[in-house]
């Protein structure tokens, strides 16, 4: 005979309905990226938007999401966003924004030489310039393909990014951390003191800083070696780096995987859209 508490139990478990998951998106195709130069307002970011579209940085980033199949059109322009240095994914009408006067700052920030630990200036440029785009992609991706976020969409959104980053090729993908790395390491240093940046829906600057690298280290322990080896990255954290690679490349894989063609994917990887244009 059943006891009251094993009863009980049984009874809330039996009364328990299964989660209503949202809807499964239909008509899904590839090449569903539209772009657009929106023509700035400020005389002062004429330069970067002319920049922009001479090294078809969009038609670069159409090209390499084109593999995505999306159930309707996204949208992705660079635009004058009234002095604030940003970028969103606007839900409401499917856009991705990225600010001239976000690529401004990069623009500002980045070193004229080589710094000591190593990144030029093209990884300076480089480097955020591509993890914006992808990072804003993350936050399309979750609402297009209607993917389950467990915890902050801001920290899903910079792994599905630092993910992307580190499948482009070898030489790229370095290039990329080692720029995104230089930026959360000057955002570190210019962050003001005080508790109110711990309220942001984004992670600190240095939570971000060692969330990538750990990314990197446990994606290619051989490529990243030297993040352990100069103590960018504290041993204690990289002992767990693989499996904290392993937990994103799994989630990738089962809710996002099946949405990218992947025989149109291979064939765009091989192009390697997104490397840098030399000068």
């Amino acid at each position: 005979m059943l006891g009251k508490a094993t009863a009980m139990a049984l009874i809330l478990i039996c009364s328990m309905r299964p989660a209503a998951g949202a809807a499964a998106p239909d008509n899904l195709k590839t090449n569903r990226i539209e772009i657009s130069y929106v023509k700035p307002t400020n005389p002062a970011h004429q330069q970067i938007y002319e920049l922009l579209q001479q090294r078809r940085v969009l038609e670069r980033f159409q090209g390499y999401l084109s593999p995505l199949r999306l159930p309707r059109t996204l949208f992705v322009k660079t635009a004058g966003c009234d002095g604030d240095s940003n970028a969103w994914y606007e839900n409401t009408d499917h856009t991705v924004t990225v600010c001239y006067e976000y690529i401004d700052e990069v623009l500002h920030n980045a070193p004229e030489t080589i710094t000591e630990k190593g990144v030029t200036r093209q990884d300076a440029i480089v480097g955020p310039t591509i993890e914006v785009f992808l990072h804003e992609i993350g936050h399309a991706i979750f609402d297009l393909l209607k993917v389950p976020i467990l915890g902050r969409e801001e920290d899903a959104a910079d792994q599905t990014a630092d993910y992307m980053i580190l499948h482009l090729d070898q030489d790229l993908a370095r290039q990329t951390v080692n720029g995104v790395a230089f930026m959360y390491a000057h955002e570190m240093k210019s962050q003001s003191q005080g508790f109110e940046h711990f309220a942001d829906v984004h992670g600190v600057p240095a939570q971000r800083f060692y969330n990538l690298l750990c990314m990197a280290y446990g994606q290619d322990p051989k490529l990243f070696a030297d993040l352990v080896e100069k103590k960018y990255l504290p041993q204690s954290r990289a002992e767990g780096c693989a499996d904290e690679y392993k937990q994103v490349d799994y989630a990738v894989n089962k809710l996002i995987h099946r949405y990218v063609d992947q025989a149109q994917a291979k064939k765009v990887q091989a192009k390697k859209l997104l490397r840098p244009v030399q000068n």
